[in-house]
């Protein structure tokens, strides 16, 4: 991902200024993402290639180097701890947000203070701007509505579920994997929203005659025995090691744990005495063809890739907020059943991998990719700039004394230090307020956050989170 004001394609024209492009040239198209997970930059790394082999331009941008300050790197830091040490807290936070519509006033002035970094990223030749975050979204949709951005603004929704925070006012066009997010994202008041399909790497498809067996030897497992391919995004957040024991309770598969860079879990893992555990790795079409089912608990971009290597998805023990969003909108959508009690666990696997309800998950799963690259996304971004109309020019105007582009020296560091303060507490502010808000004890959110919490361990080791707790095991 590239750092802020380094593009992928330095042919930029002088910054500040956004102007549209004859019809039938080709586009240059900007992407903001946010490497928080992995999920949202596979996503804009996918659309990329996609548009490059279009003959359009790419320029890559991660929003969280266009927060000043490193407060976007705060922000996710934040996020990442939620998730591991008070999941409770993090459903809290999703689920206020949800009910009030999207983002508090903290993270929205947060988000504001990207506005004019966006814009001085953007050369001046960009035809149309991609966000593949709700973040980047809001402030999209922001520079729109302000006229500051007169090129088109897509909103490419990378997961089943839309939460408010991904429907922005201003946003032209909003792209869906599904119907089912399609639907919801049109419940929340997007303008106008396409059903285009997941975006995937190539590399994830069915395997061929011979690949299944090559990559079983490949990976060290036995031909002859059933295989659980457990994932927990790249973070390797949730009750892994749980589910692991669980899977290998039941006696109907192998579990093969994919940790992410979570090395401390990897260790954890191998010392429960789980027998295939990796960390990242960038072999996950080849681990894919060699097991006959994947355990999710976020519902992100690895079950779409399952889905496109056949492999059955099923959702079980979720993590909070989006994860069980997005395993009821897979579910709903009958891409991936929903697992919720663990006495079901083995019956599912077990039909999944063997019985009908396998073959007609797989079916659904691969129907999610359109053959015709016309109905993809790539294709409904250049047809969103070409009905743009005529070119429109709009100049920025940076305030007074601001840098002439983003990431130049100007701003003194006691400035720079106290932007970060402002910014981290403001974000820290608006979490522990959301989740004291909406029912929970302050002392034991800071305790939450101050100390870890094993998600994997007996309730009775921190009672005061049983009755969230409950909600997600």
């Amino acid at each position: 991902m590239p750092q802020l004001g380094r593009p992928t394609d330095r042919r930029a024209a002088k910054p500040g200024l956004v102007r549209q492009r004859s019809r039938t040239d080709p586009l240059r198209v900007g992407i903001v993402s946010a490497s928080v997970g992995a999920g949202h930059d596979g996503a804009a790394a996918e659309l990329s290639r996609r548009l490059t082999a279009d003959g359009h331009t790419v320029d890559r941008w991660d929003l969280l180097d266009l927060l000043p300050a490193r407060a976007g790197r705060a922000a996710s830091g934040l996020y990442h701890r939620l998730l591991e040490h008070a999941p409770w807290a993090y459903q809290r936070i999703y689920t206020g947000t949800e009910h009030a519509g999207g983002a508090g006033p903290a993270a929205r002035a947060l988000l504001r203070t990207a506005q004019d970094r966006v814009l001085r990223a953007l050369p001046a030749d960009t035809g149309a701007v991609v966000s593949t975050y709700p973040g980047a979204s809001q402030v999209l949709g922001r520079l729109r509505l302000a006229g500051r951005l007169t090129v088109p603004a897509v909103t490419y929704l990378t997961d089943f579920s839309v939460h408010p925070l991904w429907v922005a006012r201003g946003i032209d066009l909003h792209l869906a994997v599904h119907e089912v997010p399609a639907a919801q994202a049109r419940a929340l008041g997007a303008a106008e929203v396409q059903v285009c399909g997941p975006v995937t790497d190539p590399r994830f498809r069915p395997p061929r005659a011979g690949e299944r067996a090559a990559a079983r030897e490949r990976f060290g497992l036995s031909p002859d025995l059933r295989y659980a391919l457990l994932v927990a995004g790249s973070w390797g957040v949730g009750p892994v090691r749980r589910v692991a024991a669980e899977i290998r309770a039941c006696g109907v598969a192998v579990p093969v744990v994919v940790c992410g860079h979570n090395q401390v879990l990897a260790r954890q893992l191998a010392a429960d005495g789980i027998e295939h555990v990796h960390g990242w790795t960038d072999d996950m079409p080849q681990l894919m063809w060699a097991c006959d089912v994947m355990v999710q608990n976020a519902g992100g971009l690895t079950s779409l890739e399952a889905c496109a290597s056949g492999l059955p998805v099923v959702s079980y023990r979720c993590i909070p907020g989006h994860g069980a969003a997005n395993a009821a909108a897979l579910d709903e959508a009958g891409v991936a059943p929903w697992i919720r009690d663990s006495a079901g666990l083995p019956s599912a696997l077990d039909d999944l991998m063997d019985g009908t309800a396998g073959r007609g998950h797989r079916a659904s799963g691969l129907s999610l990719f359109p053959a015709d690259p016309a109905l993809g996304p790539a294709a409904a971004i250049a047809r969103a700039r070409r009905a743009a109309g005529h070119p429109a020019v709009s100049a920025l105007r940076p305030e007074r004394g601001a840098p002439g582009r983003p990431g130049a020296p100007g701003r003194r560091p006691a400035v720079r230090l106290a932007a970060t303060f402002a910014a981290a507490t403001a974000v820290w502010a608006g979490a522990v307020g959301t989740a004291v808000a909406t029912g929970q004890d302050a002392p034991v959110l800071l305790r939450a956050l101050e100390q870890r919490i094993d998600p994997d361990a007996p309730e009775s080791a921190h009672p005061a989170l049983v009755p969230a707790a409950e909600d997600f095991r």
